[in-house]
């Protein structure tokens, strides 16, 4: 039964992507929207975009990636978005130690930037070591032997905070949210059709009942949980996160930067002027958390079973503030943590109906560590599939739920990508529970 603007919608997630469909939703006149959302607050302390801030990156070996980023900047550019949209630049670079895997990488993403004629005119080359001391002054290390260029089109979001605005903003326009024990759903009800089955609606840990023509799941992560079907097509993945805490004259120094990217090491923002805190995260192959019982992988139940980073990947960015901003390596890391997300053999996105369910069961997911820069945007995709009945973009369908089952780094082909996939069960520390 198609969906009307008056149709009852029922979004499970109060993450990204669910807060962009709300949006994009009730613009076009939708006005029977609910979220459930088992966190308590907005950002929800278990979504991806929970967070300080999210690289927005344009250059990719796929254009397909690029054209869709270039349309999200423009869209961050808007009054609504622009507060929470910075254009400092990327540097993108290998280090002197880098591997071949590395530097092929970023040639091939250097080649896009140059060939694209929205970007070629925003790419500065770095040739040598001083080059990036010549340009940015901050930046106190010497980057032994690191090449690479920088790119002024690209720059990063405030994701916790655009997500705070747009909470606020699908508030005043009527859309009503169950959160914390009101907003754990713990199942999908059906009802069974000719052709399969139908979603009648959402059942929550309260034991109540919410009718809904339209289920929407956006659970990120937690996606095997309320639709099991979708198989390994998608795996809840990990990469560290960590902070250091700066004094406010170190802010002000470091304020503008670009982000610092080496593809072998990690990457860091300009420090946050409203917490002191610089994020940096490491470069690696990311962490699952299998569930031997049922072989799909999940985001641990309790928070603090992600509260740490693993010594490998300390290392790694502590050696990356080492050769940029030397007086900061041996600073203590705080707020370390494993930044859960949905990720996707090729990071394609699913944007699409369950199949089976007679069109009344919608599945975004698979952000798989890019999703958060299209927030703008996403949520249009989501109206479109909506309205249009099917997911005309093939590579965002729904796919073979066997895809990749049995393959140990999972995610490991996607270029960007540097290092071996671990088990959660492998790296935790003595003091934290296993699975």
């Amino acid at each position: 039964m198609p969906i009307s603007k008056s149709s009852n919608i029922a979004i499970v997630g109060g993450g990204a992507f669910g807060l962009s469909t709300a949006l994009h939703l009730t613009e076009a006149g939708y006005s029977n929207i609910s979220i459930y959302e088992q966190d308590d607050q907005i950002p929800p302390r278990y979504s991806a975009a929970n967070d300080l801030n999210k690289i927005v990156r344009a250059e990719y070996e796929d254009p397909f990636w690029t054209e869709l980023t270039i349309q999200a900047i423009s869209s961050w550019k808007t009054p609504f978005y622009a507060p929470f949209f910075h254009q400092t630049g990327f540097i993108h670079c290998v280090s002197g130690n880098a591997p071949e895997e590395a530097t092929s990488t970023l040639s091939r993403f250097r080649a896009a930037a140059d060939a694209h004629p929205q970007l070629k005119d925003h790419v500065l080359p770095f040739r040598g070591d001083g080059d990036i001391q010549k340009r940015f002054w901050q930046y106190t290390g010497s980057f032994p032997g690191w090449s690479g260029y920088f790119n002024s089109f690209d720059g990063y979001a405030h994701s916790g905070a655009a997500l705070t605005a747009a909470y606020r903003e699908a508030q005043a326009r009527g859309v009503r949210f169950f959160l914390g024990p009101q907003g754990v759903v713990s199942e999908i009800v059906y009802e069974k059709t000719p052709h399969g089955r139908r979603a009648t609606g959402i059942k929550t840990s309260t034991g109540h009942f919410h009718a809904a023509d339209l289920v929407i799941v956006a659970v990120g992560a937690a996606a095997t949980k309320l639709v099991p079907e979708i198989g390994t097509q998608v795996v809840a993945k990990s990469w560290s996160v960590a902070h250091v805490h700066l004094s406010d004259e170190e802010v002000s120094a470091l304020r503008g930067i670009p982000i610092t990217y080496a593809r072998d090491l990690g990457f860091y923002f300009e420090p946050d002027p409203k917490t002191n805190l610089l994020k940096i995260c490491p470069m690696g192959g990311g962490y699952i958390n299998t569930d031997p019982k049922i072989g799909f992988s999940h985001a641990p139940k309790s928070l603090k079973d992600s509260a740490f980073v693993p010594a490998y990947d300390e290392a790694k960015m502590r050696r990356l503030l080492a050769e940029t901003l030397p007086y900061l390596a041996d600073r203590p890391l705080v707020k370390r943590s494993l930044c859960w997300f949905a990720d996707t053999l090729n990071s394609d996105f699913i944007i699409d109906f369950v199949p089976q369910t007679s069109e009344s069961l919608v599945l975004l997911t698979g952000d798989s560590g890019h999703g958060f820069k299209f927030f703008p945007i996403f949520g249009s995709w989501v109206k479109k599939l909506i309205e249009q009945g099917d997911q005309s973009i093939g590579r965002w369908k729904w796919k073979d739920p066997k895809a990749g089952q049995g393959d140990a780094n999972w995610g490991g082909s996607v270029s960007w990508r540097l290092g071996e996939t671990l088990e959660l069960s492998d790296i935790q520390p003595p003091s934290v529970p296993k699975l």
